[in-house]
């Protein structure tokens, strides 16, 4: 027989995600990520005995088994069992149980994951033909103001290498004309300055002008839509994006707007800028985040010995490992 929902263990559970959204700031989608994952945990402890609050160190580790049996991916077992071991040091902290029953296990081994990357040149023909859809004149009024939005989206996106959360939730005052600098809510509540460069200060500049006269004209949101959230989707951004790729003669497949965030700190990084100052510009809190970059770096000195150094022969390939 099921035990009630009480007993599952949604309570300690509500207790833990109230700790993520006062003390951390989490965010709604932080927080239903949190919840599913939890959830799944909780339905797969025996119908009777273990519950949430009590459940074994062979609970957890069964639980894993079966993520691994039915093919989930080291990273994505990987995020389930961070939950996990956040929850149960939550639990003991707060004094629910004497023990943390998910200290000791060990996480799946996960290769070294590159993020993937656009060349530069990718990225200007994408841009390219975002211009030049936003520029006919002959569209109706609601097509060009869908054409120039995409057009601001992703000079702004590849100018500052905003998360699409992000992105899509800018207010309105982000468009002010005299605009050098945004001001950026990220994870947790945090805030950090990103500069703009020209081409995003007028894509936006242009787009605003297109809603005057409409009803969004007033809104809060930068990019405003009738939805629930009153701002653009990310899910409506990433379809636009991939329909824009097709379009550009690019495959669809390979383009997201994590895909551009990642281009920018590359194409950043293959220009010779710190890491410390990509970290900043990212939002990372850990600039063990932003290492996965380093095989940029790892690549851009080998480009600096191979050409400058005065004993090198230019005409030989550098072999790796030297």
């Amino acid at each position: 027989m099921a035990r009630p929902a009480a007993d599952r263990g949604e309570a300690q559970i509500e207790l833990f995600l109230d700790m993520l959204a006062a003390e951390r700031g989490a965010r709604p989608n932080t927080l239903s990520a949190y919840r599913s994952d939890l959830d799944e945990f909780s339905g797969h402890l025996p119908p009777t005995g273990s519950r949430i609050v009590d459940a074994t160190t062979d609970d957890i580790r069964s639980y894993l088994s079966d993520l691994t049996r039915r093919g989930l991916a080291p990273a994505s077992v990987a995020r389930k069992l961070s939950a996990i071991r956040q929850l149960y040091r939550f639990l003991y902290a707060e004094g629910h149980r004497g023990d943390d029953p998910a200290a000791i296990l060990e996480g799946p081994k996960r290769g070294r994951t590159l993020p993937k990357v656009m060349s530069v040149s990718d990225v200007d023909k994408l841009i390219g033909t975002a211009r030049e859809q936003a520029d006919r004149c002959e569209q109706s009024v609601a097509e060009r103001q869908r054409t120039a939005r995409l057009y601001c989206l992703l000079e702004l996106l590849y100018a500052t290498g905003l998360r699409v959360s992000e992105l899509v939730a800018l207010p309105s005052s982000a468009a002010r004309r005299d605009q050098r600098m945004l001001m950026v809510r990220g994870k947790g509540g945090k805030e950090r300055m990103v500069p703009l460069n020209d081409a995003a200060r007028q894509a936006m500049t242009n787009y605003r002008a297109l809603l005057k006269d409409t009803r969004n004209e007033n809104s809060k949101w930068l990019f405003p839509s009738f939805g629930e959230e009153g701002h653009l989707t990310r899910q409506h951004f990433a379809r636009d994006l991939k329909s824009l790729a097709a379009a550009s003669g690019l495959r669809p497949q390979a383009i997201s707007p994590h895909v551009l965030r990642h281009a920018f700190a590359s194409h950043l990084l293959q220009n010779g800028a710190d890491l410390r100052v990509v970290q900043t510009l990212l939002g990372h809190s850990d600039i063990s985040t932003t290492q996965i970059y380093t095989h940029i770096l790892e690549e851009r000195l080998k480009t600096m010995v191979r050409d400058l150094h005065p004993l090198t022969d230019a005409t030989a390939p550098m072999k790796s490992g030297r």
